[in-house]
């Protein structure tokens, strides 16, 4: 075949300078300094949990922030730095955020008798005992965490063998949801309890007209009020001991539901001392002395801390059959629960916290609970808006209720792990209609187009993964009930993941901090062996946390 000689030199010349170029643009690639980062991890699955949900491979981290997240090729190519993780394909996601908890006093549980998943009363007070026998010192005897649902017949503890046992040392054992609580009669005695007392938003169980020993809501306060105060050393030493808990689970900030003024400056000490690096957005506990304060200082938010909300107690809880229910309890037809404050003051509340900024964030366990707050909050807030208030728990809501989530841009903040731990016995309180207005996690999400997601420890465990599994198989820890717990409002794991990270930020106003995995976000990340997103439902409880960061410093590591 004849090639013009013209043709050929044409061609080699192109060849030839095309290979320079490509040389050289290679040469000062190669010579380009990389963009300098403080660790770098690749070669994982990352769930950024951004607008699209978009999955990487890796990211860069500098000064405590995302610095890049691409592919593990754009991450290694255009950034270097001193500490390169290799993830060998574990999974990766943003910080878990539990939107509801009782950080504080998880803390103080951990210096009293845990009281939790006792089979019986006789277990109760053995455990009670033991503590007792190893806490000689101790002026009083607290306990947490029984639940009589979990006892044969299933009725409510007396105090007698307490008496009995602890004649001169004041005890008080707290129920499971906080809403009640067993207490001796040197306790009563303290707190100035006799058959006769009443106050509103509480009862004195009585029994052939004496005290049982049991307090439900505003009546234990006559008791709790009289405990001596922990001491600042002891209170920090339970802070610390509870963070490295929840960081073991994944936990890298958390939602406390109703705190005094001095316990937040006891975490904006800590937080300055480098001792306490969990994130904390604090519901403000609302007596007037934290009003005034609070309002005058206004709202308050840094990396750390975010203070712009006051918890309101609605109405007590289900399992004490203190929720305020619009017809009577199915399994109690002379009791409908009630509201721990007239309507008069929600309303008052919900006028100071529109004028001075703050969200209000009330617990609403029943359905004449929720309709009242519900109501109070549509005349404050008017129509769409962006307070961000939020209903706690939202658990039983009449479906007449449902939409003024939307309608007024009102957050449910549920806990997934309280449909699956109190549907045992549910119905018996609320009947096979009204059950199933009870737990609409999906219901709600789809009108409202976000929930967050929330575990309300101690009252239920510390580990977000309990939350994810009840959120997706709506099962128990033996994955029970086969089919699931009224399946139809269980949430896709999409749904779930985003609830426990970037609409539980949201539901703070903290989402432009965390939440996602993003360039300029706080690097809070956890590292998992295991991917949540794909293992089988029935493993999703069981899954180990490899690592939990924050601000890209790794605060806890799996030992294997």
């Amino acid at each position: 075949m004849y090639i013009n000689p013209q043709s050929k030199l044409k061609f080699f010349t192109k060849f030839f300078t095309s290979s320079i170029l490509s040389g050289l643009f290679i040469l000062v690639s190669c010579q380009s300094p990389k963009i300098q980062a403080d660790v770098i991890y690749f070669d994982g699955t990352i769930y950024t949990v951004n607008s699209e949900f978009e999955i990487s491979e890796a990211l860069a981290i500098k000064d405590g922030k995302f610095l890049a997240v691409g592919s593990s090729d754009e991450i290694l190519g255009g950034y270097d730095a001193a500490e390169k993780v290799d993830l060998n394909g574990k999974s990766v996601y943003p910080g878990f955020i539990d939107a509801h908890t009782h950080f504080n006093r998880y803390a103080e549980g951990l210096r009293v008798v845990d009281l939790v998943g006792a089979k019986s009363y006789d277990e109760l007070i053995q455990r009670v005992k033991n503590y007792a026998d190893a806490n000689t010192d101790e002026a009083w005897i607290l306990g947490r965490g029984w639940d009589q649902n979990l006892w044969e017949g299933q009725e409510f503890p007396t105090r007698e063998k307490l008496d009995e046992l602890f004649p001169n040392t004041p005890v008080l054992l707290t129920r499971i949801d906080g809403h009640a609580a067993l207490v001796n009669q040197k306790a009563l005695s303290i707190g100035g309890i006799t058959s006769q007392t009443k106050m509103l938003g509480g009862s004195v169980i009585l029994e052939n007209g004496k005290t049982t020993g049991v307090l439900v809501d505003n009546a234990i306060d006559l008791v709790s009020n009289k405990i001596p105060k922990t001491t600042s050393e002891q209170a920090r030493k339970a802070l610390l001991a509870a963070q490295e808990n929840c960081f073991a689970v994944g936990l890298t900030s958390v939602v406390d539901a109703g705190l005094d003024q001095e316990i937040i400056e006891l975490y904006q000490q800590l937080h300055q001392d480098s001792l306490l690096k969990m994130r904390i957005y604090a519901m403000v506990n609302p007596t007037q002395e934290n009003m005034d304060y609070y309002f005058d200082k206004g709202i308050y938010q840094d990396d750390q801390l975010t203070v712009r909300s006051f918890k309101i107690y609605g109405d007590g809880a289900l399992g004490s059959r203190g929720a305020a229910l619009l017809k009577p309890y199915s399994d109690k037809p002379d009791q409908t629960g009630f509201l721990l404050s007239t309507e008069d003051d929600f309303k008052d509340l919900a006028a100071k916290m529109y004028e001075h900024g703050f969200q209000m964030n009330t617990h609403c366990i029943g359905d004449s609970a929720n309709r009242t707050l519900l109501n109070i909050y549509a005349d404050v807030l008017k129509g769409k808006n962006d307070l961000r208030w939020r209903i706690e728990h939202a658990q039983v809501v009449n479906p007449e209720d449902v939409s003024k989530f939307a309608e007024y841009s009102i957050i449910p903040s549920v806990q997934p792990t309280h449909a699956t731990s109190d549907m045992y016995w549910a119905e018996q309180r609320l009947g096979p209609d009204r059950i199933k207005h009870a737990y609409i996690f999906n219901e709600l999400l789809e009108q409202n187009g976000m929930i967050a997601l929330g575990s309300d420890f101690p009252v239920e465990f510390i580990n977000p993964l309990y939350g994810f599994h009840a959120a997706v198989a709506r099962k128990d820890k033996n994955n029970w009930p086969d089919e699931g717990f009224q399946i139809e409002n269980k949430l896709t794991r999409e749904a779930a993941l985003k609830g426990m990270t970037i609409w539980a930020a949201y539901a703070n106003f903290e989402e432009s901090l965390k939440g996602s995995i993003e360039v300029g976000k706080l690097a809070d990340l956890v590292i998992m062996e295991k991917d949540i997103m794909v293992e089988d439902a029935t493993n999703l409880r069981e899954l180990p946390i490899d690592r939990t960061i924050i601000g890209g410093e790794v605060v806890y590591q799996n030992a294997k």
